[in-house]
């Protein structure tokens, strides 16, 4: 009796929270608006500029983090110094800060006296486009390194030390030992940064605006829309969210059972 009692509250859980999940896509899909299509909003000229420059600015963002994660995790995961835990911790930060909050100290940091040199200087960054490509690489550096941190203290050290034994320099072992085993996990970082970069709202628009064709990305294209009553439009828009994130995830599922093998 208690076994299948146990079973049954189980079953209740999944089917609850599949439920869910299922109704939230259901919705989106089965809008039918009185003028405006979602599918066919999709091929609006300021639908598809927000959509371009979301691609290529996430695509960017998350290139650029990956250069950073890479040796930040790797070396989390193979050195032991006091005040490692602290660190940990630190580089999860924005993961779990609210992205408003992101956007608010970037702006602090572009109005402090060697921001606004850069600014005046190299590049401009406050309500321009590459204000958006520091705000995602920001929120995308911190999921990459926690992704590739799991993969490298997965590897076995000893991978590393046979090459070292055979003649591989430090860094030899690394790039055609380490990476190569952790192939898998760089793939999973990389898309994980990448769809927490594309997906972002709250750091974006607070540090580069939402200037239509200009600095408007998919979730502030869906806000923007929204505020305006366009549901079309925003639909459409979620919509291409909602299956960006279910194919990411699949990614990510699909490499980390590889890696499990």
């Amino acid at each position: 009796m208690g076994r299948r009692w146990f079973s049954v509250y189980l079953l209740c859980g999944l089917g609850l929270a599949v439920t869910t999940v299922v109704a939230i896509i259901a919705v989106q899909i089965g809008y039918v608006g009185d003028e405006d299509n979602p599918f066919r909003a999709l091929g609006e000229r300021d639908v598809l500029a927000a959509v371009k420059l979301s691609l290529w600015t996430s695509t960017l963002a998350a290139s650029l983090a990956l250069v950073v994660a890479v040796p930040t995790a790797y070396a989390l995961a193979r050195w032991r110094f006091r005040g490692r835990f602290l660190v940990d911790a630190l580089l999860d930060v924005p993961i779990v800060l609210s992205p408003i909050v992101i956007g608010i100290s970037l702006i602090l940091v572009f109005r402090s006296t060697p921001g606004q040199w850069i600014e005046h200087h190299v590049v401009r960054f406050v309500f321009e486009v590459p204000g958006i490509v520091i705000a995602q690489f920001v929120l995308s550096l911190a999921m990459q390194v926690r992704v590739l941190k799991a993969g490298f203290e997965d590897l076995d050290p000893r991978f590393e030390q046979v090459a070292r034994f055979l003649g591989c320099t430090p860094f030899g072992a690394f790039w055609r030992v380490t990476l190569p085993m952790c192939r898998a996990s760089l793939v999973a970082g990389f898309v994980m940064g990448w769809s927490r970069a594309i997906g972002d709202f709250g750091a974006t628009v607070t540090i580069a605006g939402s200037v239509a064709n200009k600095t408007e990305t998919i979730p502030v294209a869906i806000y923007n829309n929204l505020s305006t009553v366009k549901i079309g439009k925003a639909l459409g828009l979620a919509i291409l969210l909602t299956m960006i994130a279910f194919v990411v995830l699949t990614v990510v599922r699909v490499f980390g059972a590889r890696r499990e093998r």
